[in-house]
């Protein structure tokens, strides 16, 4: 899609779907079905938003290819049926904005080595820095503020918004995003106790490797390693304010909620998920397919595949329940009364009989 106005058949090719009314209707711009108006394109996928079908002003509705109108559609209104509805205008929304988000050229106040490399229909905003050895892919997206250290590679069609620092030596893959104040390659937190009780900085010598389709939320902190990478693999998904350090790898498709921190040396497996303001320790092991629910501490390594696990320390998540399920029992009856009947039953165990027997009495 290279420019914002559509038709309705064009919008069919794109989303793999099929215009049921006027295929060269024309939209140029998305908007929601109960306000849209004409020009614009919609979607209708919960049942509970039918009835603004029947009064949309919007020129291309996008609907279920099995959906059937129970009254009369407005008579200007064109369908385009689709498998399912709200991914086809996902997809829509991510190409409407690549449109709308697409520059091209250099600012005259970005400073580029002349011995870094930039490809085809780069944007290279104000005030970015690009530094010696650097090479920039094809259609590559810096935006204001932007540093890139020496020798660093960012492959194609990644997108660095505003503030983002990768740092010597790093690797960007092909089509990532990095949110407004990510920093890629910073140095690791490695030192070294001395006899005098201060602490001596270890060089921090590796690099971090981004592989290709992650997203890197804002103000997200990825160390570079001691020796050799610190890995994100092919399509992460890291969301704000998460702290990776040095040499950790997190597996492929892997999801990381805001605030989780994960210390040196861990490994992650692919395809985990794992919630907000989480901490995992550092030198363990995460299978893949791991669940770790919000809030949760990891400080064992976590080996069986595709488990859920909550608590701190996380534990798997039938166990927790049940420990909680026993805590709300225990809460039922204030400890004082449990206390005082656990005395009183003692008390009565070891008083005197009430009619003591008489042995010495033949």
């Amino acid at each position: 899609m290279n420019h914002l106005e559509q038709t309705a058949s064009e919008l069919a090719v794109l989303l793999d779907g099929s215009v049921v009314g006027n295929p060269e209707a024309r939209v140029r711009r998305l908007a929601k079905i109960e306000s849209a108006g004409p020009g614009a394109v919609s979607f209708l996928s919960n049942p509970e938003y039918e009835r603004f079908i029947y009064t949309t002003g919007a020129s291309v509705v996008i609907v279920a290819s099995d959906f059937q109108p129970a009254q009369p559609l407005p008579p200007d209104l064109t369908l385009l049926r689709v498998e399912d509805p709200y991914r086809a205008f996902a997809r829509l929304l991510e190409a409407y904005d690549a449109v709308l988000k697409r520059q091209e050229g250099i600012h005259p106040t970005a400073v580029v080595d002349d011995e870094a490399s930039l490809g085809e229909g780069c944007f290279v905003g104000p005030h970015v820095v690009v530094e010696r050895g650097a090479v920039i892919g094809n259609r590559v997206e810096l935006h204001a503020h932007v540093h890139v250290g020496r020798d660093v590679r960012i492959g194609h069609d990644s997108v660095l918004h505003s503030g983002v620092r990768i740092l010597d030596r790093c690797v960007v893959g092909q089509r990532c995003t990095l949110q407004a104040g990510a920093i890629v390659g910073s140095d690791g937190f490695g030192f070294a106790p001395k006899e005098d009780g201060s602490y001596a900085k270890v060089p921090q010598n590796g690099n971090v490797v981004i592989e290709d389709n992650c997203d890197i939320g804002a103000m997200t902190i990825v160390d570079r390693a001691t020796l050799g990478s610190t890995v994100i693999r092919c399509g992460c998904k890291l969301d704000n304010l998460i702290q990776v350090a040095h040499n950790v790898v997190i597996g492929e498709s892997t999801v990381i909620a805001a605030q989780t921190g994960i210390a040196g040396s861990t490994t992650l497996g692919a395809r985990c998920m794992i919630g907000g303001q989480v901490g995992i320790g550092g030198h363990l092991t995460i299978a893949k397919g791991s669940k770790v629910a919000a809030k949760s501490g990891v400080s064992a390594s976590l080996l069986k595949e595709n488990q859920t696990y909550q608590g701190n320390p996380a534990v798997p998540v039938k166990q927790f329940q049940k420990f909680h399920i026993a805590l709300r029992r225990l809460a039922r009856i204030p400890l004082s009364e449990r206390l005082d009947a656990i005395e009183q039953a003692l008390e009565a165990q070891n008083s005197p009989s009430d009619n003591p027997v008489d042995h010495s009495k033949g």
